[in-house]
């Protein structure tokens, strides 16, 4: 009974990553954590290894479509790997540390928190904050600044199993001006090699269960394909500043729980 739970888990988690472009993990990590009561190294393992799925799966799809500038997933993505064994060496002297793993992970959340809340706040009541750069096949930017991103984002994704939706498509948008489709499949090409030699570490460091990451894998990977089909019938804006408000809930409830506090 408790592996149907985890699949609609996905299945809600697929949904809107597809919708808002964050990515499953956001949304199963928190759950997982807080509602199925994870250990937190646990609850990071469990997700990024459950994340390998999605991001295979839409690495796979952007690339049929030509949404991915191979050259920059090449640097982003090798680039990221080295960060991704840094950051899950640093997570082996976190792990016997469950509260410094959920203060981490609280502030990192805060980073999806502004950008939903900003994002939303100015799609609903001003003008729309993404870049509006020309059509291009190629992403802006030098090898050197890509590298640079990529073992940042590497580094965060070893030691908090986020980074893909999260992390790198507003760092394509924002900081490269790339375009939306090319940010997100540039962003799904470069961070599949991150996710799966993140997972490969967390199932060494033995902090992943196995059964359920398959199971969520599952869930996201069906749920991803209806989130990106619903993106049409519902207001971005509304829905980035909705969600913003609720990872608003979670960063503090990560926080807090440092300190003690349980909201």
């Amino acid at each position: 009974m408790v592996f149907i739970l985890y699949l609609i888990t996905g299945l809600l988690a697929g949904v809107v990553g597809g919708l808002l472009g964050t990515g499953g993990c956001a949304l199963i990590m928190p759950v997982i954590r807080f509602g199925f009561h994870f250990d937190p190294a646990v609850a990071v393992g469990t997700t990024l290894t459950a994340v390998v799925f999605t991001a295979g799966s839409g690495a796979f799809q952007h690339i049929r479509m030509g949404n991915v500038d191979k050259s920059t997933a090449s640097v982003t993505g090798a680039s990221g790997v080295l960060g991704v064994i840094v950051g899950s060496l640093v997570f082996f002297y976190l792990m016997p540390y469950g509260k410094l793993i959920d203060l981490i992970i609280g502030c990192a959340f805060l980073l999806v928190t502004l950008r939903m809340l900003y994002e939303g706040g100015e799609g609903l009541f001003g003008k729309n904050p993404l870049p509006q750069p020309l059509a291009e096949e190629r992403m802006p930017g030098s090898s050197i600044q890509k590298s640079i991103l990529g073992t940042a984002i590497g580094t965060l994704t070893g030691i908090v199993g986020l980074g893909g939706g999260y992390a790198l498509v507003p760092s394509f948008l924002y900081l490269f001006k790339a375009p939306m489709k090319l940010a997100i499949g540039t962003s799904m090409a470069s961070f599949f090699w991150m996710a799966l030699i993140g997972a490969i570490f967390k199932f060494y460091q033995n902090v992943v269960n196995i059964p359920v990451a398959i199971t969520l894998g599952i869930g996201a990977l069906i749920g991803a394909i209806y989130g990106a089909k619903l993106v049409a019938k519902f207001k971005p804006a509304a829905l980035k500043f909705l969600f913003g408000l609720l990872f608003l809930y979670v960063s503090l409830k990560y926080i807090l729980i440092y300190f003690g506090i349980m909201i």
